[in-house]
């Protein structure tokens, strides 16, 4: 049995017997997923999804706007701090306009899968027709196919869109059943009054929406372009049995929809981080899972994949490198 292989070769590391804490878990869930004891890492990629969001119009936010097509140039540029990340660990990193509220030149590297030009405005109507949901998961899915050509087996996920933990928060309350209150956070830094601002509003936005059920129909009403693409994004990646490394707060509201259609996603999924934003450890402990880093980030972009994959590269390295007792003749423990 697979499980029990994985979990001898750990044990009989040069170690301790759980010496290395939750990173023998960590190689354990990756063996599991790739079906081997002797598991590799691929071509990483990181795929930022950007989009704007109606409801940022309505002041759920410390930033105006035109701050996202800004920092999608920025990511074309190499300057954010995503880019940085990734150069420094070898990741390939992929920019996807999903729905930005910005005419960009044909001549950047940037992949074109704009839906729409901004969400609709959730506290008059849902955020995205039916018809426009749908060319978004099948979107982000057509992203994924086109990386998994690379030979690429692990991809990691990140955004950008003005008001998307708003929308975020809106979805957490509806998957969970929970009061919007509980889900809601500072974002990208509100003072008192303006988070006060927020919460009215998105209690008014809940309110306004009462026939929502599905998963997809949460994501539809109260998601973004860029959600929506992430969820048919890490749908196709389970697909193709990549690992998923997973970001903060929005990446994990993401997975938690399609969870609620495929729980098996988990079994594929590395949570990178804990954000700083309100909810998100709330959100881990409804999924029953345990991120790998704490460093109170709540920047987006994906940056917690980034920082987070020189460990998962640790923990396939130890299982695959490091010698046993046996094949040292050490002494292992009576």
């Amino acid at each position: 049995m697979l499980s029990n292989e994985l979990q001898h070769k750990i044990d009989f590391k040069t170690k301790p017997l759980g010496a290395l804490g939750h990173l023998e878990q960590l190689a354990h869930k990756i063996g599991m997923a790739q079906k081997t004891t002797s598991p590799r890492l691929s071509h990483p990629h990181m795929v930022v999804f950007a989009a704007d969001h109606g409801i940022a119009k309505a002041g759920v936010s410390a930033y105006p706007q035109e701050v996202t097509y800004q920092m999608v140039m920025n990511f074309l540029g190499g300057g954010a701090a995503i880019n940085v990340f990734c150069r420094q660990n070898g990741i390939d990193i992929k920019i996807v306009d999903a729905g930005v509220n910005f005419d960009f030149p044909s001549d950047l590297n940037l992949i074109d899968k704009k839906v729409r030009k901004s969400s609709r405005n959730i506290l008059e109507e849902p955020a995205m027709t039916s018809e426009e949901y749908q060319q978004a998961l099948k979107n982000g899915k057509s992203v994924v196919e086109e990386i998994a050509i690379t030979g690429c087996n692990i991809i990691g996920f990140g955004e950008m869109g003005i008001g998307n933990t708003s929308a975020s928060s809106l979805m957490m309350s509806k998957l969970f059943d929970l009061p919007v209150i509980n889900c809601i956070g500072r974002g990208t830094g509100l003072n008192d009054d303006q988070l006060q601002n927020k919460i009215n509003i998105l209690s008014a936005a809940i309110d306004k929406h009462t026939h929502t059920k599905t998963a997809d129909e949460i994501a539809q009403t109260f998601g973004g372009l860029e959600i929506a693409q992430m969820i048919g994004a890490m749908e196709e990646a389970f697909r193709q049995n990549m690992l998923i490394m997973v970001d903060g707060f929005i990446a994990t509201v993401a997975v938690a929809t399609a969870w609620k259609k495929n729980p098996d996603i988990l079994n594929n999924c590395i949570f990178c981080h804990v954000s700083d934003e309100n909810a998100h450890l709330q959100l881990l402990d409804l999924l029953g899972q345990k991120a790998l880093l704490n460093f109170n980030l709540r920047l987006g972009e994906g940056t917690g994949c980034a920082l987070a994959y020189p460990l998962i590269q640790g923990a396939v390295n130890f299982l695959n490198e490091m010698s046993s007792f046996e094949d040292v003749h050490v002494s292992n423990k009576k």
